[in-house]
């Protein structure tokens, strides 16, 4: 294992001196065209002097090939771009850059040669060279194909060009275009419709600034052309802004690559803690016995032996905490079998005991677990921040005996710049909205761990490492998802409130939705309203009592009076019995107040069916 990490710094001197990327390596040519002296219509005083700059640039910048051509006819342009054709077939990088005058008719751009008359609008065909056909000449290059053109002038044709066609279209600058190859930009002096100034001095703002920064060393070429842009939109107070139609992938492309000095690939004077530190961070990253027991087989003193030692018991506490839970188990299952099977008292108390008995040790196993992985995860805490804070010096005690209180190892000082950094970047992403306060506690890891779930990676969540640091970084926008609360939704970075038309509202899945219309009700009188019955004790009697007090009731009621005797017993009933009536052979009387009827069985002469109980 030491071997195999002793071969790293050799393994990274080869890849700068050699490089993988593609990006940084091959074939670069150019072909710079400048034309200003027209011969049928005015002089430009800038693009030869625009032209001779961006050759001068590209040859300085380390290119294989530049060729820098002005003046030039449409016959000679079209044999210059044959020649550039072939030039570009053996190319990774391949780049046009064009100064002069530029013409849009019917949504095509044309570039003008210094002989153009075009004294028809049909003549741009003959005499001006189409922007596919400079495409079709970079075309060949592996891994990028650039087109610049500094032609966005005021068409100096435009007056005196007759129109065979009163509906044919000619534009003001240069039409808009988006390439059909891949990794291929085309950029522009000026956005689409609009002209470009050559300025006051011996170049264009456009030229000043892409000399400026198009060849920065390893600097990717659309943030150079961002740069490009800003300059000259500040010097020409916001009138011109240049634009780049195209797109490349997620790698970084810069024309010209970073320089590797020969100092910085030879490989670091042998340093045994450095090698130490990255046999210990092996050993984390495989995390068993085995790894930690190789370790300290070769490094058995020190401070990373502590470290390692530390770990070890965690992951001890760690299988002893599962043996005593599969244990507590396994007695419990025990103990409900002896006493489903109705075992003899004693062994079921036995069993019981047993498995109180391992509850007991699995809660023990269980802290004792827990007490291992803090201090394990305190004391990689406090090795990552060491290391942040003074990445190339030796920890301070790197001859401490084994057994020695790790966090004596750790500066009185120890920073928190580390943690405060992860929750910043974790804060910008969109995973964290706490206070970066330094402190990394529960909320801070579950940050972390949504951050994993979203970017798919598998960082530790238990502490803040450089890895994470560096893994949240490299994202540059947004990973965690924005969620809004009810009666909001995400606009950008933000949640702004949801307004619902007049007519809507906002249902329960946050979308307005149409208003129903409430269902009319008809208004009725209180007096006509139907009465209700209210169901008694009555109704809880059997319907051979019903029927034989109803009918009791209607003889009594024969020998009174049907009215008179059915509502002095109805209404006596409602004051006192609670609605009963009791029927006898003597006639029909209300239920006293605290009485009720109870069913006897029988009926007929003599021999009441119903009797009344008072309480």
């Amino acid at each position: 294992m030491r071997n195999l990490l002793r071969l790293c710094p050799l393994l990274l001197a080869a890849v700068l001196l050699f490089g993988t990327d593609p990006a940084f390596a091959g074939n670069r040519v150019a072909l710079v065209i400048a034309n200003s002296a027209y011969q049928h219509a005015p002089s430009l005083a800038n693009p030869v002097n625009d032209g001779a700059v961006m050759a001068k640039t590209l040859k300085e910048a380390g290119f294989n090939s530049v060729d820098f051509r002005h003046d030039l006819s449409a016959l000679d342009t079209r044999r210059v771009l044959r020649e550039f054709a072939d030039a570009t077939r053996n190319a990774d990088i391949a780049v046009v850059y064009y100064a002069g005058h530029g013409i849009e008719v019917e949504g095509s751009n044309y570039l003008i040669p210094v002989d153009a008359k075009l004294e028809r609008d049909t003549d741009v065909y003959d005499e001006a060279l189409s922007l596919d056909r400079v495409l079709v000449a970079v075309e060949p290059a592996k891994q990028l194909r650039l087109v610049i053109l500094d032609a966005c002038r005021d068409n100096p044709f435009g007056k005196t060009m007759k129109r065979t066609v009163a509906a044919r279209g000619i534009g003001r600058g240069l039409a808009q275009v988006e390439p059909t190859s891949p990794n291929t930009l085309i950029a522009y002096s000026a956005k689409a419709g609009f002209t470009a100034q050559d300025g006051d001095g011996a170049n264009s703002p456009f030229t000043v600034a892409l000399s400026k920064h198009l060849t920065t060393p390893g600097l990717d070429v659309r943030r150079a052309f961002g740069f490009v842009r800003d300059d000259v939109l500040k010097s020409t107070g916001n009138k011109q802004e240049p634009f780049v139609y195209g797109s490349l992938g997620g790698e970084d492309v810069p024309l010209v690559p970073v320089k590797v000095t020969a100092a910085a690939t030879v490989a670091p004077a042998p340093n045994p803690q450095a090698d130490i530190r990255r046999d210990y961070e092996l050993a984390l990253q495989v995390g068993n016995k085995a790894a930690w027991a190789a370790f300290l087989a070769q490094h058995p003193d020190g401070f990373y032996a502590s470290l390692a030692k530390l770990q070890v018991e965690k992951i001890g506490a760690e299988q002893a905490h599962a043996a005593a839970t599969e244990k507590a188990k396994q007695a419990e299952a025990e103990r409900d079998r002896l006493a489903a099977l109705g075992a003899q008292k004693d062994a079921q108390a036995k069993a019981a005991a047993d498995a109180k008995a391992a509850e007991q040790a699995q809660l023990a196993a269980q802290k004792a677990k827990e007490q291992a992985q803090q201090q394990a995860a305190a004391a990689e805490q406090q090795r990552v921040n060491l290391a942040a804070a003074a990445p190339s010096a030796a920890p301070a005690s790197t001859a401490s005996p084994a057994g020695t209180n790790v966090a004596t190892l750790t500066p009185a000082t120890a920073p928190a710049d580390l943690s405060r950094s992860v929750q910043t970047e974790l804060g910008r992403v969109g995973c964290f909205s706490g206070a970066a306060d330094g402190t990394w506690s529960t909320s801070s890891q579950r940050s972390l761990s949504q951050f994993n779930r979203y970017a798919g990676t598998k960082l530790d969540v238990k502490v803040a490492s450089t890895d994470a640091l560096d893994a949240v970084k490299a994202k540059p926008s947004r990973v965690c998802p924005l969620v809004c609360e009810h009666g909001f939704k995400a606009d950008g970075d933000k949640c702004t409130r949801i307004v619902c038309g007049d007519g809507y509202a906002l249902n329960d899945d946050n979308e307005c939705e149409k208003k129903r219309a409430a269902k009319p009700t008809a208004s009725k009188p209180a007096a006509s309203k139907p009465a209700t019955s209210r169901r008694d004790d009555s109704e809880d009697r059997p319907a051979r009592q019903r029927r034989q007090a109803g009918g009791a009731a209607v003889g009594a009621a024969d020998g009174l009076g049907a009215a008179a005797g059915i509502a002095a017993a109805t209404g006596a009933g409602r004051a006192a019995g609670g609605g009963q009536v009791i029927c006898n052979s003597t006639g029909c009387r209300p239920v006293s107040r605290g009485c009720h009827l109870e069913y006897r069985g029988g009926g007929g002469p003599g021999n009441d069916a119903n009797a009344e109980v008072c309480r």
